[in-house]
């Protein structure tokens, strides 16, 4: 039941990050102070790993994300996103999470010079911030989301 809100918070930040190339701060600070509130009042991460597990993941994820935010290349609502996931989570599905976005994004960045064309308008048009011009600056959290999925579907 925990995977599915988790999933369900992460389509949503993937939705608004589609859309609007931004993820609010109720989504990524929200679920990241309520995460933290369940983490300190019961010792363990949504997910039940230890709360030292979720300090440890919380430290991956700035470590993964704030030099690609020095360098222009991820938003702070990306790093507020991973953040959040650590905290909810623990290193293992936050690394698997952000090893898939990675893979998802690469393979996309593959397949979309050879898919775009022959996507209608409508779809080109809700989706501009994936097209092949955007290939440097595509959101994140889209990938996250597929990365979270395959996440779950690895481990468990």
């Amino acid at each position: 039941m925990h995977s599915v809100v988790l999933l369900i918070w992460l389509t949503l930040c993937a939705a608004q990050d589609a859309r609007e190339r931004h993820i609010g701060n109720a989504l990524t600070l929200g679920v990241g102070a309520l995460a933290l509130v369940w983490l300190l009042g019961t010792g363990t991460t949504w997910i039940g790993a230890d709360a030292a597990q979720g300090g440890w993941a919380v430290l991956l994820a700035l470590v993964l994300t704030l030099p690609g935010y020095a360098l222009g290349r991820m938003g702070g609502g990306d790093v507020k996103l991973m953040t959040a996931l650590a905290l909810a989570t623990d290193g293992q599905h936050l690394l698997g999470a952000f090893i898939g976005a990675g893979l998802c994004s690469a393979i996309w960045i593959l397949l979309v010079p050879k898919v775009w064309l022959h996507a209608s308008q409508g779809v080109r048009e809700r989706l501009r911030y994936f097209g092949p011009e955007m290939s440097k600056k595509l959101p994140f959290a889209p990938f996250v989301l597929a990365g979270t999925i395959l996440t779950f579907y690895w481990i468990h």
